[in-house]
């Protein structure tokens, strides 16, 4: 655009108001911002100067202070030098130098000063006290509480061998005693309350951990306490155990009784019994305190301890490090006074053990009796001066184990008006010491003594029946039925069922051992060695073994709360935390079931193995309407990783566990139902019906057959010429371990008759179960000398064979154990009638059985053994010893049961020993060596787990069949007719 006014040129333009800049809202916020911290930094930096220039101006002034008061306190002491201007026995004088040192006083400098001010105190006490009954009284208590609160500071550096500890200890002694203030303070009941406000202000400031330090560093290590009038030769550990019970002896008034005796005890607690001890405790506090001269508050002590357990600040804990001290000083103080106590008090006791027990950590003593982990000479320096943690435990262990101790408690359980709380607390102590120290019932006099009590268990059983939870719907249901259910269950009632459960279980397991049949059955009238009747043992049984049931469902539950620890890898990866403690007590509660199961579970199979021997329960009694397993429904177990997964079993499970034989193979992905399956197939085989029982083992077999000798070229089987006149020696020879390692093969069997020539046919099945039958008719034939037969005809293990055979008799053994297991192997029955007992020793986890299967090797010597364990005349006349007489083959040999058994008589005391060791040799000891080669051979072929899913007699069974007439009309209706 152009302009006509003559102007061409674009003049600049000039602005008067100089050049501006356009500020972005963002950079005008940041810089407020920026201006605003600024500021508030100096207001901050300017308030700090004057907080620090305030402490510094402070600290200044103290010090100046300080300084002013320590001269003019020194000035004073001057003064009060003979001549001096300075007056120490006038009562108020001591006021304004007390005044002066408690507010300068430096321990590193003043110590003396201190020293000096309690030395002149103690001196003129009496004046001092006057000043009680003025208007300075309050005063006065203030001063007395802080220059004894600054006494027992001073005594905590007694290590220091130059500090003397006279007078700090003499103070304490005369300010704490009554006699001081009785003259100056008329009331006594003033005096009481003055003298507990000075002991509660002493002992919160220290008062016992300063008699502490006393007692490790001024008493000699070598001090033992042994009585009063010797201590009292010593005169400084009279004055420390004077001091040391003051505050417990003192007739408390005050609204503040309770709260400070539970403090004393508390802190009493806490410096000494909960550290590993010193010489001077071990041998002269703790026995000293035992001496019912001193008058210790027992009972009050451990009330006061049971209230403050579960508040730190106020008691001590009850923890892994603190338990066995304080647990070995109860146990100890307790000794002297626990057959004196009244019931109320033995209650509390009871409810210490419960307490303080599961807190003490397992004993790790060696061998040879020096701890593990303690092997050099500095940790044995060290165990000089302080005693072993598991010395304790172990002393603690054996003074629960004292005659005292169990009779003091067995009294308290066998009242007729004891509670149920006294049951509980028992049981608790009892499960404590069986699964967690890993007590033996005949090892512990308590839990021995309990198991041979019917009342007592009869009670427990009352109780575990009887108690109950509250349901969501509000009903009370029995926790046993709880239990049956497998239904998941809190803590709480956890904690009250499985001691009660638990003990119960183990104890009647034990006494039922020591329980013959006749006295079982009720033939003899020993009212005191059985404590139910057979009618209650049918219902008990049920319930037992609907328990066990409804255990295996809590083991196995349909979800699974656990988080697998790949995952706790990945969370943690993340950033994320997992709740590792909850999950560590869902497994403690899972651990504590388990073990419940195993003790519960020995019973019933106890009660089981009974009833098998002489029937007592119903018929189908055993069987349970909550299992339903049928040999077509437990697939995974004949897949070919799964089925030698009862080789082993489980650490901390129900069940068994996959073999380690089973090298490059998966483990088989079971179910929570088929995991189920399997451990009651393995721990509770009896709840199944026997004919499915049979069928799961043929299934087992033939899936193993079908592995062995299915058809391929590498599974070629075995063959072998036999001679028919010399069946047992050519089978002995050809099918040994070292030619045939694997009978499970198929074997075919070409047979020579007696004048070596080839027999006609091809074996296709039938050759071999010819020959195999005939060779264990030959093998098992009493005249061959490896079996013997019973008065019944039943066969057993010739304990002569070595006399016969030599000493390779156990390879024969171990040859027949392998033949039978191979005849079980093809589904074979052979006429062979083995006893009872031999069979129980096949099936057995141990070699070994007890007393109650002598009837089925011989009734006679059983029934002897029994009249000598009621006999009631004098048993020395009957001129026995701890010997028997074998009679083999013509000679009589002497074998002693025992070292050195043909001198001891046997007696009334001794008579039950003799029993069970007559019975243990001849049943175990005799053909021990027999018994585990055939059993080694069987195993060799057949699984012996798969086998353990019967009992003796349905072992008989499958072995020979069933000892029933033949059913005519049963054979006509599966008979085929052919022809005409």
């Amino acid at each position: 655009m152009f302009s006509f006014e003559g102007d061409f040129k674009t003049r600049p333009k000039v602005s008067l108001g100089g050049a501006s800049r356009k500020e972005e809202k963002a950079s005008l916020l940041h810089r407020t911002q920026e201006e605003r911290r600024k500021r508030e930094e100096e207001r901050r930096r300017q308030r700090n100067a004057v907080i620090i220039q305030s402490y510094v101006r402070g600290y200044r002034d103290r010090k100046q202070q300080h300084a002013i008061q320590r001269s003019e306190f020194d000035n004073c002491v001057s003064l009060v030098r003979p001549g001096g201007d300075f007056s120490i026995s006038d009562g108020y004088n001591l006021i304004v130098l007390i005044r002066k040192l408690l507010f300068f006083y430096k321990q590193n400098e003043d110590s003396d000063r201190l020293t000096w001010m309690c030395q002149n105190l103690v001196k003129h006490s009496s004046q001092y006290m006057q000043q009680l009954a003025d208007s300075n009284r309050q005063i006065c208590l203030y001063q007395i509480k802080r220059l004894l609160g600054l006494c027992c500071r001073l005594l905590r550096s007694c290590n220091n061998e130059n500090l003397n500890v006279t007078v700090p200890l003499r103070m304490l002694e005369t300010f704490s005693s009554d006699k001081t203030y009785l003259p100056s303070v008329q009331e006594a009941n003033c005096v009481a309350s003055l003298i507990e406000q000075i002991l509660h202000y002493m002992v919160q400031k220290g008062y016992y951990k300063s008699l502490y330090m006393l007692i490790n560093h001024r008493l000699p290590t070598s001090l033992e306490y042994t009585d009063v009038l010797d201590v009292s030769r010593v005169p400084l550990a009279m004055t420390l155990l004077e001091n040391f019970l003051k505050p417990l002896h003192v007739s408390y008034a005050s609204c503040l009784k309770k709260f400070f005796l539970h403090r004393v005890f508390a802190a009493l607690a806490k410096e000494f019994f909960t550290a590993p001890f010193t010489d001077q405790i071990f041998n002269f506090l703790i026995p000293a305190l035992c001496d019912p001269r001193v008058s210790f508050p027992y009972i009050a002590f451990l009330n006061a301890l049971l209230i403050t357990k579960n508040n730190a600040s106020a008691g001590p804990a009850f923890t892994r490090d603190t338990a066995p001290w304080l647990l070995y000083f109860v146990l100890t103080v307790g000794e002297s006074q626990i057959g004196n106590l009244p019931e109320d008090a033995m209650l509390v006791y009871l409810r210490m053990l419960q307490s303080l027990l599961p807190q003490l950590p397992v004993s790790l003593i060696g061998s040879n009796g020096r701890e593990l982990g303690s092997d050099t000479e500095d940790d044995e320096e060290e165990e000089h001066k302080i005693i072993s943690v598991n010395l304790i435990i172990e002393e603690c262990l054996k003074k629960l184990d004292t005659k005292q101790q169990t009779n003091a408690l067995l009294n308290l359980v066998w009242k007729d008006s004891v509670s149920e709380d006294v049951f509980t607390m028992m049981a608790s102590i009892c499960h404590t010491l069986m699964v967690q120290h890993r007590m033996m019932v005949p090892k512990i006099r308590l839990l021995y003594s309990l198991a041979f009590n019917a009342r007592f268990l009869r009670h427990l059983w009352h109780l575990i029946t009887s108690v109950t939870t509250k349901m969501i719907t509000g009903s009370m249901v029995p926790l046993l039925q709880v239990i049956s259910r497998g239904s998941p269950m809190s803590l709480e009632d956890s904690n009250r069922v499985i001691p009660l459960f638990y003990l119960f279980s183990s104890l009647f397991s034990h006494s039922l051992i020591s329980v013959h049949d006749k006295e079982f059955f009720g033939e003899q009238q020993l009212s005191t060695m059985m404590p139910f009747t057979l009618r209650e043992l049918v219902t008990l049984s049920r319930c037992l073994r609907d328990a066990c049931l409804g255990i295996i469902h809590l083991a196995y539950p349909e979800t699974k709360p656990e988080v697998r620890e790949e995952y706790i890898v990945a969370f943690k990866s993340i950033g994320v935390r997992t709740n590792a403690e909850m999950q560590q007590r869902i497994e403690a509660e899972r651990k504590r079931w388990i073990q419940l199961f195993k003790v519960i579970s020995n019973l019933v199979k106890m009660l089981k193995c009974r009833d098998t021997r002489r029937q007592f329960c119903p018929n189908d009694h055993w069987l349970s309407d909550q299992v339903n397993i049928r040999a077509d429904k437990v697939t995974q177990l004949y897949v070919p990783s799964a089925r030698h997964v009862w080789r082993m079993r489980r650490m901390g499970r129900i069940g068994p566990l996959q073999s380690t034989l089973d090298v490059g193979q998966e483990p088989a992905q079971l179910s929570v139902s088929e995991e189920r399956h399997l451990a009651i197939l393995t721990e509770l085989p009896f709840v199944v019906p026997f004919e499915e029982r049979v069928k799961i083992f043929q299934r087992l077999i033939f899936a193993d057959k079908q592995e062995i000798q299915g058809e391929g070229p590498f599974l070629d089987g075995i063959n072998v010429t036999i001679r028919r006149n010399y069946i047992y020696e050519d089978a002995y020879d050809k099918l040994s371990p070292e030619n045939e390692t694997d009978l499970r093969k198929r074997i075919r069997v070409h047979l020579l008759n007696a004048h070596g020539l080839d027999e006609a046919g091809i074996d296709g099945g039938g050759i071999f179960r010819e020959f195999l039958n005939e060779l264990l008719k030959t093998g098992f034939n009493p005249n061959q000398g490896f079996f013997k037969t019973t008065n019944e005809g039943l066969l057993y293990p010739n304990p002569a064979a070595k006399m016969l055979v030599g000493d390779h008799f156990t390879r024969h053994y171990y040859f027949l154990g392998r033949m039978l297991g191979k005849a079980l192997y093809e589904n074979m029955l052979v006429e062979l009638p083995f006893a009872s007992f031999f069979l129980s020793k096949l099936l057995g986890t141990s070699a070994d059985v007890d007393i109650h299967h002598l009837a089925s090797l011989d009734p006679e010597m059983y029934k002897n053994l029994l009249f000598l364990k009621s006999y009631e005349g004098d048993v020395e006349e009957l001129g026995l010893n701890f010997t028997v007489v074998n009679n083999e083959l013509g000679e009589a040999q002497v074998v002693e049961l025992k070292a050195g058994g043909k001198d001891i008589p046997v007696t009334s005391a001794n008579r039950i020993a003799y029993i069970h060791l007559v019975a243990d040799y001849r049943l175990n000891k005799q053909i021990r060596p027999h018994c585990l080669a055939f059993r080694q051979g069987v195993a060799n072929v057949v699984n012996l787990e798969w086998l353990r899913m019967f009992d003796q007699q349905e072992l008989q069974v499958l072995i020979s069949g069933a000892q029933i007439p033949i059913n005519l009309d049963d054979l006509k209706n599966f008979t085929n007719y052919s022809g005409k």
